[in-house]
Formats: structure tokens, C-alpha cells, sequence
């Protein structure tokens, strides 16, 4: 007879096993979407036709196709299907890490509700040494984006800046935890970015510009917002050849 314990291990297995399969599809689905030039408005096959396809169950199916709704890179019409809403560029994959970009976007979407806190606390409890590190990070990344190299190095000092300005232990901690993912994102996004013209990265500084004044101001409910809205233009602009976030959205 089974015993309780490894009944409960099989069935608790199930839904990581699935969510890992889904990761896979997603990449997979993204590849697919981008390589054979797939315009917006393309029809994706059938959840049982995807299935077949790409040799998983139904389930797995629909939770990859969640993700790709979540990032606005498909879109479903009730009672029609999924199609295409926005494709990554191809050179996403020249430089996303193989097997990781699941996690490489998760880490975005938790870095917008973790870091919009710490820029909350961080204008309201930071010092002027916590001004100057992020001031310095700041003029690096003037410097990058004048000679037009990455700088990842710079902005995740900036973010780390911020994180030391809560004066909240956790707050560093679990930035220290994810900077690999955070570092990896960074990378992609700003190595994108150097592929397009000089007003994007000048876009991304601005935002830099604006969570640092709100800072400065000490007015949490800007830096809040400020963050936010970097953080998830930074995933937009990884996500997509089409859609450029305003910059004064």
C-alpha cells in the first residue's frame, strides 16, 4: 500500500512538474512566435493542436498561454482564439540566458511590486550619502549612454542604492538574492536597447532621472509610481519590436 506521505509527495509533484513543462512551452512559444515571423494578428492553433505541436498536455498549454496573455504578447477574443498582439525583437535571444526567460520576465513583474516599495521607504528615510551612491550610479549611466555601452553594472548599483536608503535589512537581502535574475534582465534589456537609437536609452534614463527626484523630494508616493512605471517599461521594451512606452504616460 502507498503510504500517505509519498501519495502526498506524487500529487504535490504534479503541479510543479506542470508549471516547469509551461515555462519550457513559454519559451518555446516565444521562439516560435519570433523566428517565423508570426505578425500581430496571426491566429495561434488550437490548445489541442499546440498540444500535439509541441508534444504536452492541454493544462501546460493553457498555463504558458496565461503567461504570454499576462505579457500582452497574445491576446484572446472569446469564443475566437488567441492571436498575437506584440513579438520580442529576435535579438532578445541573442541575448536572453537558454531555458531561463521565464524566470528572466517573473523576476520583472516581482522587481515592480518589491522595488516600488523600497522606493516608497526609500524616500522617506534616505540620507545624503544615499543620495550621493545613487547620484554617482546616475552620472555612470550618463557616461554609458553618451558612448552608448551597457552599463549594467551602474544601474543595478542604483537599484541597490535604493534598497540600502530603506534602511530595511530584508530589502537588500532579497535584492542580493535575485541579482543574478536582476542582473541578467538588465543586461538583455540594456543590450537591446543599444540595438535601437539613441532616444531610447535616454528614455530609460529619464525614468532613472524621475525615480531619483522623487527620491530626493522625498515624496514616496512619486518614487512609488516612478518605479513602477520603469520597471515595467523595461519589461515592455523586452517583450516587444512594436510598442514603445511614452514617457509621459
Amino acid at each position: 500500500m502507498e503510504s500517505p506521505t509519498a501519495k502526498g509527495t506524487a500529487a504535490s509533484a504534479t503541479p510543479v512538474m506542470h508549471g516547469r513543462l509551461a515555462d519550457k512551452l513559454y519559451e518555446d512559444l516565444l521562439t516560435w512566435i519570433t523566428h517565423e515571423d508570426l505578425k500581430e494578428g496571426y491566429k495561434l492553433p488550437s490548445e489541442e493542436r499546440l498540444a500535439k505541436q509541441f508534444g504536452v498536455s492541454r493544462p501546460v498549454v493553457r498555463q504558458a498561454l496565461l503567461r504570454l496573455r499576462s505579457d500582452e504578447i497574445i491576446i484572446s477574443r472569446h469564443g475566437s482564439g488567441s492571436y498575437i498582439q506584440r513579438r520580442p525583437k529576435k535579438e532578445f535571444f541573442d541575448f536572453a540566458p537558454i531555458g531561463g526567460v521565464a524566470d528572466l520576465v517573473r523576476c520583472f513583474e516581482y522587481r515592480i511590486a518589491l522595488e516600488g516599495e523600497a522606493a516608497w521607504l526609500a524616500a522617506r528615510r534616505r540620507t545624503s550619502a544615499d543620495l550621493k551612491r545613487m547620484g554617482d550610479a546616475l552620472r555612470d549611466m550618463d557616461d554609458a549612454v553618451a558612448s552608448r555601452t551597457v552599463a549594467t553594472g551602474s544601474d543595478a548599483e542604483f537599484h541597490a542604492a535604493i534598497a540600502a536608503a530603506t534602511k530595511n535589512e530584508l530589502f537588500v537581502s532579497t535584492m542580493e538574492s535575485l541579482s543574478a535574475l536582476i542582473f541578467a534582465g538588465m543586461t538583455v534589456a540594456r543590450n537591446l536597447s543599444l540595438q535601437m537609437d539613441l532616444a531610447r536609452l535616454e528614455l530609460v534614463q529619464k525614468e532613472h532621472l524621475a525615480i531619483y527626484k522623487a527620491i530626493e523630494a522625498q515624496d514616496p508616493s512619486a518614487a512609488r509610481e516612478q518605479m513602477r512605471k520603469h520597471i515595467d517599461n523595461a519589461r515592455t521594451r523586452l517583450l516587444t519590436d512594436s510598442v514603445e512606452p511614452d514617457p509621459g504616460a
